[in-house]
């Protein structure tokens, strides 16, 4: 079976994946996005944005797969995929969808093994963290937020993962939602209502400003503000669909928990 030699990721999580794998010789090109592996940045050439791309630039560099992500894709995709390029999008929005991602992406490089003990290594660390959060007298609440205008909540990994890492997320009910339009949160006092114990920034592209949260009309009142328990974890950690979320993003959340768990229980 041949597999593919010159393959575009046009997302942070499959070019981190690959390079996890051993198989980065693969990639000729990536997303102008990438910050995992930092290295990535200085031996790829970048040839797109999230929802746009440099498709001349793409097709001159003679791909033979190219690997997205999601809806937000679509446009780029069909437009490869008139040109004749072979194009695989990825669509995982879960923890247990990320794992299956590796494993695919495994396979398709033809390193099944490989990509089998990374996701083995992943369920461990997972399980490691649920089992020690059952320990826990007292889940905190943990409102999470990825964008402030408008405030957005409720993407379905990082619900998982505040879940694992021994938290109850504020707005868990969102995680039934794909599109970021339907995790509007259209009411900031909601907030204040669901009176969360912890708050995690993680605007996606730019810096969480800890003090614009504490202006908010009302926000003074949440437990979280009042005790100086708001953090931000870096959205190439934990909003990343791949392994950054598994890896560092988890580790985060489990630290920030914990530190919650000693002070408060």
């Amino acid at each position: 079976m041949n597999y593919p030699e010159r393959i575009v990721c046009l997302t942070d999580e499959t070019t981190e994946t690959l390079y996890l794998l051993g198989e980065q010789a693969r990639i000729v090109g990536i997303s102008g996005y990438t910050v995992r592996p930092a290295r990535a940045r200085k031996e790829k050439p970048k040839v797109s944005a999230f929802t746009s791309a440099k498709i001349d630039k793409i097709l001159a560099l003679k791909p033979d797969l190219v690997l997205g992500f999601s809806n937000l894709q679509a446009d780029i995709a069909a437009e490869l995929i008139r040109a004749g390029v072979e194009v695989h999008v990825f669509n995982q929005r879960s923890v247990e969808g990320i794992l299956q991602m590796i494993g695919l992406l495994g396979a398709m490089v033809g390193v099944p093994e490989k990509a089998s003990a990374l996701v083995a290594q992943y369920r461990q660390q997972l399980e490691t963290a649920r089992q020690q959060s059952l320990r826990f007298a007292k889940r905190p609440k943990v409102y999470f937020e990825e964008w402030d205008e408008p405030m957005i909540s409720g993407i379905r990994w990082v619900s998982e993962l505040i879940s694992i890492a021994g938290g109850d997320d504020c707005f868990a009910e969102l995680s039934t939602e794909h599109s970021a339009k339907q995790r509007i949160i259209a009411d900031p006092q909601e907030v204040v209502r669901r009176a969360p114990d912890i708050i995690i920034g993680s605007w996606c592209g730019k810096k969480f400003r800890p003090d614009h949260l504490a202006v908010r009309p009302g926000w003074n009142s949440i437990p979280a503000v009042q005790q100086q328990r708001v953090y931000e974890i870096k959205s190439c950690d934990i909003l990343q669909p791949g392994p950054a979320s598994l890896s560092d993003g988890l580790a985060q959340l489990c630290r920030i928990i914990n530190d919650w768990q000693r002070d408060f229980s």
